[in-house]
């Protein structure tokens, strides 16, 4: 009797762990904070950090790295920004989806403190509003190209992400059409 019943105990194991998966390697992290350090750290001019709402898809390019954060959407907002900041090599050219622009309380509950909590983060640094499909466009184009990091929040309202295209932070688009116009003399 005891064999029987070790025998089903086994295969209760082998079902439920066959069912039980650890999450795909680039899903989750438990310290999204050292990763995404780290990833910057190696992030130059063209990569990308996307800053999403908890329904943004999975998409499968393979330069891109989706990270699932389990934090608040502003708080990882502020974490990428401050950490890009601190930095000499890269500087962000941030993007917010245009429709957000009209989003109301009436349709979104909770949207206008979204609105102004973002603003405030963003501070006195320069944001281009964009329609959503133009974002993607130009991400999905990037993305051929160079890495994309994808971190994902636990908000829930549409039109909140935050698109960051990194450039160089120590040569500006003046250096360069300085430079360029030297090179036509």
């Amino acid at each position: 009797m005891k064999t029987k019943q070790h025998i089903t105990i086994a295969l209760i194991l082998v079902l439920v762990t066959g069912c039980i998966r650890p999450p795909s390697e680039g899903l989750e992290y438990a310290n999204w904070r050292d990763n995404t350090e780290s990833l910057l750290k190696e992030y130059g001019h063209r990569n990308w950090v996307v800053i999403a709402d908890a329904a943004y898809p999975a998409q499968s390019a393979p330069g891109i790295e989706t990270i699932v954060t389990g934090e608040e959407h502003l708080e990882v907002v502020d974490f990428v920004l401050e950490d890009i900041s601190n930095s000499t090599h890269i500087r962000p050219v941030i993007m917010v989806d245009r429709e957000l622009e009209f989003l109301g309380e009436s349709e979104v509950e909770g949207i206008g403190a979204y609105k102004e909590a973002l603003n405030g983060l963003l501070g006195d640094r320069e944001y281009k509003s964009m329609l959503h499909e133009d974002i993607i466009h130009k991400l999905d184009e990037a993305s051929s190209l160079v890495k994309v990091l994808i971190l994902k929040t636990e908000i829930t309202m549409p039109y909140t992400t935050v698109f960051i295209e990194l450039d160089c932070g120590y040569w500006g688009s003046e250096e360069e059409a300085e430079l360029r116009s030297k090179m036509e003399d």
